[in-house]
């Protein structure tokens, strides 16, 4: 019975910290997005970005804010969203760092940004 309750304990112990051990952050590309998301959720027009209909249902394509200069600038792509947004995003949002990625040689798999 002792041998029994042991064991029980033992495995509880092990699942909880491996559950906390697996628990990971955001990717990069997932902050990405959110952050786009979110761009898009703050505008309050109905043509953020090029890809986006107006309430006709008409493609905003040269009329999104995006497209015109001066005025709101929403983030729409990931190319628009810098490695400095997506730590500011993770500072603010109680995230940690993701974890580089490494190609077969050892190095890190992204050029740092500028």
């Amino acid at each position: 019975m002792k041998m029994r309750l042991a064991m029980i304990c033992l495995l509880l112990g092990v699942g909880t910290a491996w559950g906390q051990t697996a628990k990971s952050g955001k990717s990069d590309a997932e902050i990405k997005q959110e952050i786009i998301r979110e761009s898009i959720a703050g505008y309050s027009g109905s043509c953020p970005c090029p890809y986006n209909r107006d309430r006709a249902g008409r493609s905003c394509g040269r009329r999104s804010a995006y497209s015109r200069p001066g005025g709101a600038s929403p983030v729409c792509y990931e190319d628009d969203v810098t490695t400095k947004m997506v730590s500011s995003y993770r500072a603010s949002h109680g995230e940690k760092q993701a974890p580089a990625t490494r190609t077969s040689n050892g190095k890190p798999s992204a050029r740092p940004e500028r």
